[in-house]
């Protein structure tokens, strides 16, 4: 009796093991993967209910996309992670630049290939106040660009300030263009940090600018555990690698302006 009841049980974790596997390597229709598996459309919906409530995917229109559980990581790490779409966003981003702008520039890996960009175009007159280490001394000597450091505590993963001193500095500013990185990425509630200091510290970069564009490879989507979150303005810009018409669709819905990647090779 015990193994009669332990094959469906392997049966089932298999399956869905295999569905899990589907969806990693970019199979997401329910259709699809009832094909694959060689089962119904409705187990696949089952399935897919069973492994939504256990977090390991959420369900899409038609589908799923794996839940990718939130893991903060350094930013050696993170510099290493999808390069060549994180590139092709920075060198959309820049396009977003125009001479005489005053420009805040968030911190992180995306940002920092936003930067590469700006530096290989030529400018003039645009000021760059960033609370990222790494891209204030990438950018400082370029010709047409002068750059200020935000104060305050450093965080360990992305090199960039916070706390008061940092809101101190930001009250001096106003300006045209926010560059904002993000661990995670939200149509309804913005971008998502690991601490509240972080969350608050893009919230107010962004309150203080005319246009706000937010970097987002296709890691930043439908990640969980993200509890800290900066609220935007209306009417934002998400500059992004992905093209999934499902992902994009709430963005475009909530009135926000949705960028692809240059995939040209740099």
């Amino acid at each position: 009796m015990e193994q009669t009841t332990q094959r469906p049980h392997r049966a089932t974790r298999a399956r869905r093991n295999a569905l899990i596997a589907l969806i990693h390597g970019g199979t997401a229709r329910v259709e699809d993967i009832a094909a694959h598996l060689e089962v119904s459309a409705s187990t696949v919906r089952r399935d897919l209910a069973a492994l939504e409530s256990a977090g390991m995917v959420s369900r899409t229109y038609g589908g799923a996309i794996t839940s990718a559980p939130y893991r903060d990581r350094a930013l050696a790490d993170r510099l290493a992670l999808n390069t060549a779409g994180k590139a092709g966003i920075g060198r959309t981003a820049v396009d977003l630049v125009h001479d005489g702008a005053t420009v805040f520039l968030d911190a992180g890996s995306t940002t920092m290939a936003f930067v590469d960009a700006l530096r290989q175009r030529s400018v003039s007159g645009v000021r760059v106040v960033t609370r990222g280490l790494e891209n204030a001394v990438l950018l400082v000597g370029c010709d047409g660009i002068d750059v200020h450091v935000v104060g305050g505590r450093l965080t360990t993963a992305s090199h960039g300030t916070t706390g008061p001193l940092a809101l101190e500095a930001l009250e001096r500013f106003s300006f045209d263009l926010a560059i904002l990185g993000c661990d995670a990425v939200s149509a309804q509630r913005g971008v998502g940090e690991p601490t509240l200091e972080e969350a608050y510290v893009k919230e107010c970069a962004a309150n203080r600018s005319d246009r706000i564009a937010v970097l987002a490879d296709r890691t930043k989507f439908q990640v969980a555990g993200i509890s800290a979150w900066a609220r935007l303005p209306e009417a934002w810009t998400l500059v992004t690698d992905t093209d999934d018409h499902e992902l994009l669709a709430p963005y475009a819905a909530a009135g926000v302006r949705v960028l692809g990647a240059d995939s040209r090779h740099a």
